[in-house]
């Protein structure tokens, strides 16, 4: 049976440079920034190298956000004028809201819809707090390059503050273009740093990342990215993630992560199978690699495995195996998963499970409604389907979702 489309191959990148531009770094900054785990932190070199901020990436790679900030937040007091500790910082407030508003959904991401989707609801306090920490970052990494304007580590810093502004303009503010300039300015600092020390692998991270997406636009599209002075490779970009990923830097796991997407994208399933499952297995407490590894798998083809990893996965979440956990993103890949393998009756009983659980994100229980609602209409049970497309339309009918519910109110949903 085929699985749920969850990434296009590569070729059929759709859109226009800005979606793909941002929407695939906004999708690798979010999921890399979730990347790692305590477990392989001892083989990770970290700057500054202390206590706390290795500390803070133990709770930060298991999603203990509160945890991670504190220590992070002492180690800023111990290292007032490192922007490295600053962006640390950043990390953890930025990640422990863009998770509690659940933008860390990466099915979000394998669509385009969620460039034209509504703004996720930030905390006023938070939003504030973040801007704050932006402008610091970018401040202490300034004021040393005006002292010197060839600190590399300065100039890496500051290509790590925009593209964490990058992320945060483009998912909250929905600001494509403002989000645009921030990432390819990431771009562009990561690139001088290795003009000046080729060796300095984790700037390589980043550089990757916008060479692969640049070398999978479209010919026409390429060649306007080159008249404003952009440019990449696809094989360039795998080349410089795999370089990163066996660095072991701070942004070694998290290369390892970007590779397993792109290598995704070229249907090079078990090179990233092979990441991703090795990643699972070293940080186990992890829920999104394991969450992630399960939706590899039913993208590579291998739905019955994939079921029985999404349910190994909820088992599993419930009995408290996990840090943290978000058990509805795991129903909503189960559901995906049987429907590709053409059980509807347990696909809609997934996605109606997606509900039953708190803080749904909005998004998400309309995708999982509006779902279940095309697998009763498969099923022939109308008035159930009904029920659902109408809730979808109660909860926002501005939404695309809705869009699509009112359709099938007046012509039912056929596979």
């Amino acid at each position: 049976m085929r699985p749920y489309r969850y990434f296009p191959a590569a070729g059929r990148l759709g859109g226009g440079l800005l979606c793909l531009l941002v929407g695939l770094v906004v999708t690798c900054a979010t999921l890399v920034a979730q990347a790692h785990a305590a477990a392989g932190i001892s083989q990770l070199t970290f700057h500054p190298n202390d206590a706390n901020t290795r500390r803070g990436f133990e709770h930060f790679y298991n999603l203990e956000y509160d945890q991670a900030i504190q220590q992070f937040e002492l180690a800023v007091k111990a290292h007032p004028d490192d922007p490295f500790a600053a962006n640390h910082l950043l990390s953890g407030v930025l990640f422990r809201e863009l998770y509690r508003i659940g933008a860390l959904d990466t099915e979000l991401y394998a669509k385009n819809g969620f460039l034209t989707s509504r703004q996720f609801p930030i905390d006023a306090k938070a939003k504030a707090r973040i801007k704050e920490l932006f402008d610091r970052s970018l401040q202490l990494s300034e004021a040393r390059l005006r002292k010197n304007p060839n600190d590399v580590d300065a100039l890496y810093a500051r290509g790590v503050t925009r593209g964490l502004r990058a992320t945060y303009i483009g998912l909250i503010d929905k600001a494509w273009f403002a989000a645009l300039r921030s990432a390819v300015g990431a771009r562009r600092d990561h690139e001088r740093v290795l003009q000046l020390d080729p060796n300095y692998a984790d700037a390589k991270m980043a550089v990757g990342i916008h060479n692969y997406v640049m070398g999978s636009i479209s010919w026409p599209i390429k060649v306007a990215a080159v008249v404003v002075g952009l440019s990449g490779s696809k094989s360039r970009g795998i080349e410089y993630l795999y370089a990163a990923a066996q660095a072991g830097g701070e942004t070694a796991v998290d290369s390892k992560v970007a590779l397993s997407l792109f290598l995704r994208r070229e249907e090079r399933y078990p090179e990233a199978l092979k990441l991703v499952g090795g990643l699972v297995a070293d940080y186990p407490r992890n829920f999104l690699f394991a969450l992630e590894n399960a939706n590899l798998l039913n993208a590579a083809g291998h739905g019955q495995v994939a079921i029985a990893m999404y349910r190994k996965l909820l088992a599993d979440g419930k009995s408290g195996v996990f840090a943290e956990s978000r058990l509805e993103m795991a129903e909503y890949g189960l559901g995906e998963t049987l429907c590709g393998q053409g059980d509807y009756i347990g696909a809609a009983a997934a996605y109606d499970a997606v509900l039953g659980y708190p803080k749904v994100d909005p998004d998400l229980r309309q995708r999982a409604t509006l779902a279940a609602g095309q697998m009763y209409d498969i099923l022939k049970k109308r008035e159930q389907a009904v029920r659902r497309y109408e809730s979808v339309i109660a909860s926002d009918g501005s939404s695309d979702h809705a869009q699509l519910a009112r359709k099938y109110l007046k012509q039912p949903f056929r596979n």
